[in-house]
């Protein structure tokens, strides 16, 4: 592959996969309806007839692919491009969609072209952003152009359902060395754009309530464990979901971002709470027998969210303090997570946002996720990475669409992030 002097300066090709996909987009549609037509609903999860077809589509092509599965029915793919400098750039993007109720589609839910828009589910989440990774690698091989730095893509299953059969494995199996990561998710909000830098941290809580069996007609002869399960989830709220959190100072840039994002969707007080306190979430609530019986036992599941930077360890520590003083209430289970963010000034991000806003000619936000992900798990093995891609509101909606401006600006973004990359890289 060509794409350097003699001297090693990058060459007048470097933007041959650019022109590329310009001037092949309508392959670039075709392949994302081929990706659409694959049911890959999560559960089952079976990713076994779209991994076959992407190993098919990169058989002719000059790169190294690589098979691994430790659930033969959920197969990930990882895919080599070798380049001029020994850093590794990956993408990351999953197959595997939520599932999808067909009569309640009024398009096909398996891939369906109406005028600019590509219907199906996945289009938006994530598939229309694999597509997009496939056509920028297929971009540099068509050109001949040899990528400034080595390039890998990680097609992987079973991220609908926070599964291990997925990059999990991966990482389990040493195969995803890289120095920086792109995942596909969409990070786009009402004609708003961003890249997602952060992440949240959270507390998933099991709840567990014991009162006093009674007969509904003389309730004071008992004790009503529902009743003492919500007064401690309201006292969880008031104590521990209105505490300011301490915030790390080297994130309070991103966070000014994330209020700005989210502004025009929920205001900029309810924004800048949203990170600034926990978030405190009751999303099961189980007890009682009979209308007519004070229920002896409850349970409650709750969510809470902080922002990262905030050491999760020492809100959980006011949790438990804050349900030990609950009459009748324990924490049958608890599970936790730090939240994870990439510096601005990390090439990743500042070779991301700069090619997507001049892709897309508007300002693209370097924004948290208000929840966590594959990214988190990235992060955590050390690999500097990102969220983006352009995309829709219809993220797990009927009727999911992407738009083809969209899908071809994507393979745009991906095809020149190498080089604006690894410029990041030299300038750092």
């Amino acid at each position: 592959m060509s794409g350097a002097d003699e001297l090693g300066n990058p060459s007048d090709d470097v933007d041959a996969p650019v022109a590329y996909v310009a001037d092949h987009r309508a392959e670039l549609i075709d392949l994302a309806l081929e990706l659409l037509s694959i049911d890959t609903s999560n559960p089952p999860g079976d990713t076994r007839e779209i991994v076959a077809f992407i190993e098919n589509y990169l058989s002719s092509r000059p790169v190294s692919v690589e098979r691994i599965a430790v659930d033969p029915a959920k197969p990930n793919l990882v895919v080599w491009v070798p380049g001029r400098r020994d850093r590794t750039l990956l993408y990351n993007g999953h197959l595997d969609t939520v599932p999808f109720d067909a009569g309640e589609w009024s398009i096909d839910p398996l891939g369906e072209r109406v005028d600019d828009r590509l219907y199906g589910r996945g289009a938006t989440d994530m598939k229309g952003a694999v597509a997009a990774m496939l056509f920028a690698l297929r971009a540099y091989a068509a050109t001949d152009t040899e990528p400034p730095a080595d390039l890998a893509f990680a097609f992987v299953s079973d991220e609908e359902v926070g599964g291990d059969a997925g990059l999990p494995a991966l990482l389990e199996a040493d195969r995803l060395a890289a120095d920086a990561c792109v995942i596909g998710e969409p990070t786009c909000e009402r004609d708003r754009h961003s890249v997602t830098v952060a992440d949240r941290g959270s507390i998933w809580l099991t709840l567990e309530a014991v009162g006093e069996a009674a007969h509904g007609s003389r309730p004071v002869l008992g004790e009503n464990a529902i009743d003492r399960l919500y007064d401690a989830i309201t006292r969880l709220r008031e104590r521990v979901g209105t505490r300011r959190l301490e915030i790390d100072p080297e994130i309070d840039p991103i966070l000014e971002e994330s209020v700005a994002f989210y502004e025009p969707t929920m205001g900029a007080d309810t924004a800048r709470d949203l990170f600034a306190t926990p978030t405190i979430n009751l999303g099961v609530l189980e007890g009682g027998e009979a209308i007519n019986s004070v229920p002896q036992s409850a349970r409650a599941e709750i969510d809470v969210r902080l922002a990262a930077g905030v050491q999760t360890p020492d809100i959980l520590a006011d949790v438990r303090a804050c349900v030990a003083a609950c009459k009748g209430i324990t924490i049958a289970d608890a599970s936790w997570s730090i939240g994870t963010a990439e510096p601005l000034e990390q090439p990743i991000v500042e070779a991301t946002s700069s090619t997507a806003e001049s892709t897309i000619g508007d300002r693209v936000y370097r924004r948290s996720a208000t929840g966590g992900g594959d990214a988190k798990t990235l992060r955590n093995a050390g690999i500097p990475t990102v969220e983006f891609a352009f995309g829709t509101d219809t993220v797990h909606a009927v009727d999911e669409y992407l738009t083809v401006d969209a899908l071809v600006s994507n393979a745009v973004v991906y095809a020149q992030l190498p080089e604006a990359w690894t410029t990041a890289l030299d300038d750092s």
